[in-house]
C-alpha cells in the first residue's frame, strides 16, 4: 500500500488579508490538505514554527510590519526542521517572483488564482516530500 502524499504536508497559511486567508484554507481542506495553522501577521507565523509542525507555509507577499519576503527569510533561519515555502502576492511583477525564489520560495502564485492552481503546487510540494522518503 502505498503512502498518500497528502498525509506528508502539514500545511500553515499567513495572509493578513482575512478572506484569502479563510478562502485558501477552505479549499485546501476541501481537498484533504492538513493546514495546522493560520496566521494574520509575520510575528504569528513565526511563533507557529514551535507551536506546529508545520511544513509547508503559504506566505502573502505584502503584509504590515514583517514583509512575506522578511517572513519567509526568517522562517528558514528559525527553523529546526526542513520547511517549504509557496509565496503568493497580486504583485505578480517578474522582480517580485524572482525575489521571492531567491528567498527560498519553490513556487508562486499569482493572486486572484483558482481552486486547480492552488492545488496542483501544494500537491507537486506533497508529491515531491514522497519522492524524497522513498
Amino acid at each position: 500500500m502505498s503512502k498518500d502524499p497528502k498525509s506528508l504536508l502539514k500545511i500553515a497559511v499567513v495572509d493578513d488579508a482575512d478572506f484569502s486567508r479563510k478562502t485558501v484554507v477552505e479549499i485546501l481542506e476541501k481537498n484533504d490538505f492538513e493546514v495546522v495553522g493560520q496566521a494574520g501577521n509575520a510575528e504569528d507565523a513565526i511563533g507557529m514554527i514551535s507551536s506546529t509542525k508545520a511544513n509547508l507555509f503559504l506566505i502573502d507577499v505584502v503584509m504590515p510590519n514583517i514583509s512575506g519576503m522578511e517572513l519567509a527569510k526568517k522562517l528558514s533561519e528559525v527553523s529546526n526542521r526542513p520547511i517549504t515555502i509557496i509565496m503568493m502576492s497580486s504583485l505578480d511583477l517578474e522582480n517580485i517572483i524572482i525575489e521571492s525564489i531567491s528567498n527560498g520560495a519553490i513556487d508562486f502564485i499569482a493572486k486572484p488564482f483558482d481552486a486547480d492552481t492552488l492545488i496542483k503546487s501544494v500537491t507537486k510540494v506533497a508529491n515531491d516530500m514522497l519522492k524524497e522518503t522513498l
